[in-house]
């Protein structure tokens, strides 16, 4: 049985040495740059797209730029918050889906509530509207 007290320096090289196996890769300057170059051609094609009016639908349009912001948060998550299956043991990524399947339900959920209610509400008219308090 030992009577050495604990210092802060036991604490800090226990710190360490059971952190060393735990801690996610760090990019390098490489990486930050190519996050970078790919978030700003991500953010000019859909600022195109909408400024030069390119398809006559809105529709296209809109699912376009959504489609470019998910990659463009995939690109995030990979260049600068380093999330991959190999770091932290793969419960980044596990923590990832699932929060992508909560906002997947999230969001569905609130559209097809949005959708019921403005098909079952009761159509207005403007003079209706007027009479409105």
């Amino acid at each position: 049985m030992s009577s050495h007290a604990p210092t802060h320096e036991d604490a800090h090289e226990a710190h360490h040495g059971h952190s060393h196996g735990h801690e996610a890769a760090h990019g390098s300057f490489k990486s930050y740059m190519i996050g970078f170059i790919l978030s700003v051609i991500l953010t000019a094609i859909p600022f195109w797209l909408v400024m030069a009016g390119v398809f006559d639908s809105r529709a296209v349009t809109a699912a376009l730029v959504m489609g470019f912001g998910v990659i463009q948060i995939v690109v995030h998550m990979i260049f600068f918050l380093h999330m991959n299956a190999r770091s932290e043991g793969g419960w980044t990524l596990m923590a990832l889906i699932f929060t992508l399947l909560l906002v997947v339900i999230a969001l569905s959920g609130s559209m097809w509530v949005m959708h019921h209610l403005n098909t079952n509400m009761m159509p207005m008219s403007p003079e209706m509207m007027k009479s409105m308090p």
